[in-house]
């Protein structure tokens, strides 16, 4: 059975010629970057191209990059750092309540450590009130923490807005793009961030890199001590294969940025269409207008997620039921409880179907009437 893979939002598979840019960089340039020798200098070389690459696709400076290993890390060291180095100015924090778990769980170690966190609620298409922002603001602020676009519901948040608001405030501005860097246009001026978090694995790139883009004269408190690597802000042979696939990845993630963006907004429609056509009920979890063009969150009535899940898993299909952070965990996506409430049944009946490099629309369209083939099934 041919297997049709729609969980690219969890991880997506290597491309190709990333893992040749890696197998290359392995076999024949394997040097210490902080090795003066030749070979030392010529990963260094690698390092530092990736470096500035990356950091011009988002419009900054080679030196606002450091490099980490993946995007929990990032959002652990944005959140951490600032909030350390910045104790002195305040103690407030403020994030979302639909914020990945390396945030949320960061900023509840944060509270245990004497901090105060606001969680900003969300209405049922996933998005904050700007108005509920600027309420949460005072003056013991010291950082914002928002992400560009959730990885289950797709939705994306006000982030222009919100940095805007805060160019005269002395809070920083974090927002986790793990899901949008590669889909999505982002430049760091536009949207006023003092900092951004990108993982490699959702862009067609390798696990076990990333990197936190940190505007130049924030001072981070670093959380992993011993060489001066990263400009002394995080220590540790850097990870040059992984920033050499990263580099990669990001290049051809830019080259077909806006082919692919408008491919999986036609997969999403066909799927859509297909379900439809079945005459299934369903609802689509997010903003219609305002999501990431590869994430598709869908609400079946009278379905339940495991039984789903299973029956998707045994017709070749694989997907999701949200973040890939708590499988196997019983309880309900966080997600989509904070947008429909604690006593809604959503959580329990929605899947997460999620688009990326080698899905195709015929894949999409088998994939949705196999989905409406085990919904009918279900709800007989």
């Amino acid at each position: 059975m041919s297997r049709i893979y729609l969980d690219h939002a969890a991880t997506s598979p290597m491309h190709p010629a990333v893992i040749d840019a890696m197998t290359s960089f392995m076999a024949e340039t394997f040097g210490n970057p902080s090795s003066i020798h030749a070979h030392g200098r010529e990963s260094r070389r690698i390092l530092d191209a990736a470096r500035e690459d990356l950091a011009a696709i988002l419009g900054a400076q080679a030196n606002e990059i450091i490099f980490t290993s993946g995007g929990t890390e990032a959002d652990n060291m944005a959140i951490l750092g600032t909030a350390y180095a910045n104790r002195s100015k305040g103690n407030h924090i403020i994030t979302t309540a639909v914020e990945h778990h390396a945030v949320l769980h960061t900023c509840q170690f944060l509270e245990k450590e004497g901090f105060r966190v606001t969680y900003l609620p969300v209405n049922e298409e996933g998005m904050i009130s700007l108005h509920d922002f600027e309420q949460a603001l005072t003056d013991d602020t010291i950082l914002v923490t928002v992400m560009y676009g959730n990885n289950e519901s797709g939705t994306i948040q006000p982030v222009n807005e919100i940095g805007e608001r805060l160019k005269n405030h002395q809070a920083l501005f974090h927002t986790d793009a793990v899901q949008a860097f590669g889909v999505l246009k982002l430049d760091v001026k536009e949207m006023s961030a003092d900092l951004l978090s990108v993982s490699g694995h959702k862009l067609n790139g390798p696990k076990g890199i990333g990197f936190l883009y940190v505007r130049a004269g924030i001072k981070l408190k670093p959380q992993v001590f011993g060489g001066e690597q990263e400009l002394k802000r995080r220590a540790g042979t850097e990870n040059a294969a992984g920033a050499a696939g990263l580099h990669k990845a990001a290049a051809l993630a830019e080259q077909t940025r806006n082919e692919k963006a408008e491919e999986y907004l036609a997969m999403k429609r066909k799927m859509l269409d297909v379900f439809r056509d079945e005459g299934i009920l369903f609802e689509v979890n997010g903003s219609p207008e305002n999501s990431l063009p590869h994430i598709l969150n869908v609400y079946f009535p009278g379905t339940n997620v495991e039984s789903f899940l299973i029956n998707l898993d045994l017709a070749g299909i694989s997907a999701s039921s949200g973040s890939a952070c708590t499988a196997g965990s019983i309880d309900p996506s966080h997600v989509l409880t904070a947008m429909f409430g604690k006593d809604s049944g959503r959580p329990a009946s929605s899947i997460r179907f999620s688009f990326g490099f080698g899905n195709t629309v015929e894949q999409v369209e088998t994939a949705a009437r196999k989905t409406a083939a085990i919904v009918k099934r279900l709800t007989a």
